[in-house]
């Protein structure tokens, strides 16, 4: 009877454990390949953050980066990391998510020319080719850039380049393109000398948004475990501020391939864009950009986003 009893205490102190170290594990989805954009994920795990505040994070690169947010809607993962023009479709989709935080507080996406090109001002744009990489909401960034210089999107003739944003505009397929990433491209082609004029959107029409955010299942956001992951974010993010410098240098040492001319200089243009309040939010400001997306017919329908953003 006695050993019964030991073995069912054991078993109590085993399970309990698990449980405990379980509830302190995060699976978070990137949703591209790490890059400087990722860097207060990376300092945190580096400069043992995530452990500090009790916490084992597992950071995972998505072989799809569509699948990070349905695989928190469907509790495979904890954390993924979006942007906040898909957060608002996914909601409008009836994904069951939240926001958590914000990791980039500013856009990154522009419409970017070659400087030394024929392309001076947006409205020279008219009856000229634009590339782009992802339908829909860049279709209504241009829209929305296009409305002050009274062009359309008829005006213009829109190409699918897929991903290749710089070749295609450096090799002049196209007269611009939409999508790019101004700590990316704009870098990527002053590295090969043919330098890029960036059109930024929220100095054009379209209303101020962040790159990119935190989410989670609704389900799970009263979980402690999450709190103390924006807390060791938050901590990385001031580190990085400080010390932009040192931390490129643990950053970039994280894994192989990191450390190249390209980085270097995407790192040191993102730094200043890192949420320095990874748990605060506008309301206001989301309410703005969802009305927006509405008007553009990106989403169906005007929903109550204070559900959606407040912790």
């Amino acid at each position: 009877m006695r050993l019964l009893s030991l073995i069912l205490f054991l078993n109590f102190i085993f399970y309990s454990s698990f449980s405990i170290s379980n509830e302190n594990n995060i699976k978070l989805g990137l949703d591209w390949f790490i890059n400087p954009d990722h860097a207060p994920i990376i300092i945190a795990e580096q400069y043992g953050y995530f452990k500090e505040n009790g916490l084992k994070v597992e950071i995972i690169e998505p072989a799809d980066p569509n699948d990070p947010p349905k695989q928190v809607a469907a509790g495979k993962i904890d954390i993924a990391i979006s942007y906040q023009p898909q957060f608002h479709l996914q909601i409008d989709q009836s994904l069951p998510i939240v926001r958590l935080g914000s990791l980039v507080s500013t856009p990154l996406n522009s419409l970017v020319v070659l400087k030394d090109g024929p392309i001076k001002s947006i409205k020279d744009l008219k009856n000229k080719k634009i590339g782009f990489s992802v339908g829909g909401f860049e279709d209504a960034l241009l829209s929305g850039m296009f409305e002050k210089y009274g062009l359309k999107l008829s005006d213009v003739e829109l190409i699918n380049i897929n991903f290749s944003l710089s070749p295609s505009l450096i090799s002049k397929k196209v007269d611009a393109v939409i999508g790019a990433f101004r700590n990316f491209e704009l870098n990527q082609m002053d590295i090969v000398n043919r330098a890029g004029k960036a059109f930024y959107p929220e100095e054009h029409g379209v209303p101020h948004y962040e790159e990119l955010i935190y989410i989670i299942n609704k389900n799970d956001r009263k979980k402690q475990k999450f709190t103390s992951f924006l807390k060791a974010i938050q901590k990385a993010t001031i580190k990085i501020v400080n010390s932009p410098e040192e931390t490129w240098q643990d950053f970039s040492s994280y894994k192989k391939g990191l450390n190249d001319e390209l980085n270097k200089r995407a790192y040191r243009d993102t730094v200043r864009r890192f949420t320095l309040r990874p748990s605060a939010y506008d309301l206001e400001a989301y309410k703005v950009f969802q009305n927006f997306l509405y008007n553009k017919k990106i989403i169906k329908k005007i929903h109550n986003i204070e559900l959606f953003i407040k912790p």
